[in-house]
């Protein structure tokens, strides 16, 4: 790396460190107030909500990293241009294209923190930071359905290779990923319901089998032969067998993984949890829209990284009378917000609208980078 580029990173990563801190700190606080609704309910007092508030800090890092790379750019050539160090590097043949490359590569080590926090440390930590308050709290996680969650289920379950689709009924499920008050409604390849198990828990045994336990199994037995025609309506066409067991081993397709979408909003889940929800999604003929756009923004948000450093490089040719350092930094923060607003708002409008989710996902970055460039264009031309 040239003289000119290290002193360019450390000025860079050292106010990038100092505002991704101080924003960090801001929404800790505003996080904090909001979290003392809850204070005093259960055993769910203030070191819980502190230690809550604490755990969802590496997701703020996430969502701040891209316009605290903005601002500390920002702040570090408005400061060049004032102190006329930029108009020196200049003269010294520093080319426009050059000064990009550069802050470019000063770009990727943000990029890949981004990934490490978004795909590892964020997620769990939000995970953990939900179990944290549910426990504190005695409470469990379901839909806003008062019956619980539910949850379709399809696979190939028996050695004639007929496939059984179920709709899984879950009445809580706890922050240890066990399950209660569960109700199974099994259907054959027909749709013809076959099965209604009622249990009273539930635990995941991998590979993909839940061991019930307290279970009644009632099976719905064809009276009539298959394609015949009762005589009389009022016959029963089934005949209802019912056992009860203390065990049973359920083979299935859901796993703590997939249910566990429900502690944490798509935003904030893996990549790798994402793709996998998507294909059980897919597998069972529902709606995948909103989690493929979460997906494509996962992949593609630690690249808003770059984005925000080509927007920061028009204010390097602004001289000093221009604007002072602070309404420079201001604009910075403006311009940060602006694309938080308008990338969360355009994943919104893309889902209402059905829109592709790679072009809903990238479209606001494109739009950004190429104000960027264009700003870029016209400071080298002035």
């Amino acid at each position: 790396m040239r003289i000119y580029e290290r002193y360019f990173a450390r000025q860079v990563y050292l106010s990038f460190i100092f505002i991704l801190f101080a924003f960090s700190g801001l929404f800790f606080f505003f996080d904090l107030i909001n979290e003392l609704n809850s204070v005093g309910r259960g055993n769910y007092n203030f070191s819980y909500a502190v230690l809550r508030v604490a755990l969802q800090t590496p997701s703020r890092f996430y969502e701040i990293i891209p316009v605290a790379a903005l601002i500390s750019a920002i702040y570090v050539f408005a400061q060049m241009a004032a102190n006329s160090e930029y108009t020196i590097f200049r003269v010294s043949g520093l080319a426009t294209n050059q000064a990009l490359r550069s802050l470019l590569k000063i770009g990727i080590p943000l990029v890949l923190l981004t990934y490490l926090i978004g795909e590892v440390i964020g997620p769990y930590t939000d995970q953990l930071s939900e179990r944290v308050r549910l426990e504190a709290l005695g409470s469990a996680v379901s839909s806003n359905f008062e019956s619980g969650v539910w949850v379709k289920d399809t696979l190939t379950a028996r050695a004639d290779g007929e496939q059984v689709t179920r709709f899984v009924n879950v009445g809580e499920l706890r922050p240890d990923a066990t399950i209660s008050n569960v109700r199974i409604y099994e259907f054959d390849s027909q749709f013809r319901l076959t099965n209604v198990r009622i249990a009273k828990s539930g635990v995941y045994q991998p590979p993909g089998h839940w061991k019930l336990t307290d279970v009644t199994d009632t099976q719905l037995i064809d009276v009539v032969p298959v394609g015949a025609t009762p005589t009389d309506a009022l016959n029963p066409v089934y005949r209802a067998k019912q056992i009860t067991l203390p065990e049973y081993s359920l083979r299935s397709e859901l796993t703590p993984q997939i249910l566990s979408v429900l502690l944490v909003s798509p935003d904030r889940m893996s990549m790798f949890n994402l793709f996998r929800y998507i294909q059980h999604l897919t597998e069972n003929h529902q709606d995948t829209q909103r989690y493929e756009i979460a997906l494509w923004r996962k992949l593609l948000y630690p690249f808003a990284v770059f984005v925000m450093l080509v927007l920061s490089l028009p204010f390097a040719y602004l001289h000093t009378r221009a604007g002072v350092v602070g309404m420079k930094v201001f604009g910075g923060i403006m311009l940060g917000m602006s694309f938080q607003l308008f990338n969360t708002l355009f994943s919104h409008i893309g889902n209402l609208n059905t829109w592709p989710a790679p072009l809903t996902a990238a479209t606001p970055g494109l739009v950004y980078l190429v104000l960027g460039l264009v700003g870029l264009k016209w400071v080298d031309r002035h």
